[in-house]
């Protein structure tokens, strides 16, 4: 009984983090309607859909306000790397291959060589962060930083595309705001049977990340609830949880929640034939993860607190995951760049590779 109620919890946040997430993707797409290619699904598509990962994060590190929390963070960041590296790309694939849209999809190597090496620079910058413990204000900024300089190069190197104008199309299934907010149909709550605007635009992505905000403290807290020996709920005592470190369960189950919206954003990419936009979003989302969702909690908790300090479980646990990250990494980009496209047996590939992770999470930290 006592595990059920913050599992519970967990599912109805991750609901609420994916229709939210859908309002904020519909908006800052609208908003993006006029990048190129790889451009809007590393940027525009890859923030809207971590948005849960930098929330998560900043919750982790704030609420629990101590190297326990940063290292749910780093968790929840490395878990949802993985997932966003290894499964959003398999079930892209597998989505054109059983809808019969193609039986392989192809994407600019350029795109690849552009995303991949910015993460596994990103990558060996946080665990150079954790092993020189500079986890203050300075390696904060530096990982963020690395963000603004990949988001710079991309804005400067993108090809001028033609204006991309929307037409107006009344929602048949609108019936009536309160409606659309009860079935957690945020752009139908805010924009109703209105035409999309850059004003109206602007209110659904700070509506849509206001409900994105709650649901992720929530997760967090329900995280916490999961890992612990015993607990309390609404007066309810002596409830038992899983007794495991925060890591733990971030790294699986929050990492997971979290990157729903990367999937459904994705796939979407793919059903449209976007699949630069579909893998560059997954990978984009990685580069985001690291050096905001994790850079900028470091930089904002240092000023608040100073320098977060790791003990010798968190730091090896921080390091360990890490680094497996960064291998898994390099053998994703070997998938991604061998041979000319990428199918059933690529998307195999990369799904047992997710089942590896997780088991060497459950094998080394868990038992």
């Amino acid at each position: 009984m006592g595990i059920i109620i913050p599992i519970l919890l967990i599912i109805i946040t991750s609901i609420f983090i994916w229709k939210a997430s859908d309002g904020f993707d519909k908006a800052s797409s609208y908003l993006g309607r006029n990048l190129s290619d790889g451009v809007k699904g590393a940027t525009i598509n890859a923030i809207s859909s971590s948005m849960p990962e930098l929330l998560t994060t900043i919750f982790f590190l704030i609420f629990l306000k101590d190297a326990e929390g940063f290292s749910g963070g780093i968790g929840t960041v490395a878990g949802s790397a993985v997932f966003n590296a290894m499964i959003i790309p398999a079930f892209s694939i597998m989505v054109v291959y059983f809808y019969k849209i193609s039986k392989t999809i192809s994407i600019s190597k350029k795109v690849i060589y552009r995303d991949s090496i910015t993460l596994l620079i990103a990558q060996i910058t946080i665990i150079l962060i954790i092993y020189f413990e500079i986890l203050n204000w300075l390696g904060g900024t530096i990982l963020v930083s690395i963000y603004i300089l990949y988001v710079f190069y991309m804005f400067v190197n993108m090809k001028k595309k033609e204006p991309v104008f929307y037409e107006f199309e009344k929602n048949p299934n609108f019936k009536n705001r309160f409606y659309s907010l009860v079935k957690l149909d945020f752009y139908g709550a805010v924009i109703g049977d209105k035409k999309l605007m850059k004003s109206n635009s602007i209110i659904l992505l700070l509506v849509s990340l206001f409900f994105i905000g709650i649901s992720c403290l929530l997760l967090v807290k329900a995280c916490e609830l999961v890992g612990e020996e015993k607990y309390s709920f609404f007066g309810i005592h002596n409830l038992n949880g899983l007794n495991l470190p925060i890591s733990i369960i971030s790294v699986i189950i929050a990492a997971a929640a979290t990157s729903v919206p990367d999937t459904i954003i994705s796939i979407k990419d793919a059903k449209k034939g976007n699949y630069n936009d579909a893998i560059s979003n997954a990978i984009g989302s990685n580069i985001f993860d690291i050096c905001i969702a994790l850079g900028l909690p470091i930089l904002l908790y240092s000023l608040i607190y100073g320098p977060i300090v790791m003990s010798p479980e968190v730091f090896s646990f921080s390091i360990s995951i890490l680094i497996v990250l960064f291998i898994l990494t390099i053998i994703t980009f070997m998938v991604f760049v061998i041979g000319e496209s990428m199918g059933i047996l690529k998307a195999s590939i990369l799904c047992s590779m997710y089942l590896f992770f997780i088991i060497y999470v459950i094998i080394n930290f868990v038992t």
